[in-house]
């Protein structure tokens, strides 16, 4: 599936989250990061960040490309779990931390590491 197909709005990063992928990306020598969602936590669902490296077959992965250039990668199944999301960078206190605000999501758990979405 091409990601083409997809309205821009499907995903958004702000631009603090951008910033903070793009150095996240290049510390671990990778030009993308690859949004993932696993099957975990104690309400359902879990994101996963990695980074593209030469194991990973990118043709496999639907990519968006943001201005500044980084790139994410999402695997086509994961599309129902994180359409709509917003992923930002928060500081809270002393810790600064990516969020994701996923309109899909109906339940978190009480550490806001993990989330559900009925009907999966």
């Amino acid at each position: 599936m091409s990601i083409e197909h997809f309205e821009p709005n499907q995903l958004s990063v702000s631009d603090r989250a951008l910033a903070h992928l793009a150095k996240q990306a290049e510390q671990h020598d990778s030009k993308a990061v690859v949004l993932g969602v696993k099957e975990t936590g104690c309400n359902g669902y879990m994101y996963e960040l990695s980074y593209l490296d030469e194991n990973t077959a990118p043709a496999e992965l639907d990519c968006l490309t943001f201005a500044n250039g980084i790139e994410i990668y999402i695997q086509p199944s994961n599309w129902d779990l994180v359409r709509g999301t917003r992923i930002d960078l928060v500081t809270e206190g002393l810790n600064t931390t990516l969020k994701f605000a996923n309109p899909n999501a109906d339940g978190f758990c009480g550490c806001g590491e993990s989330f559900s979405i009925s009907g999966t």
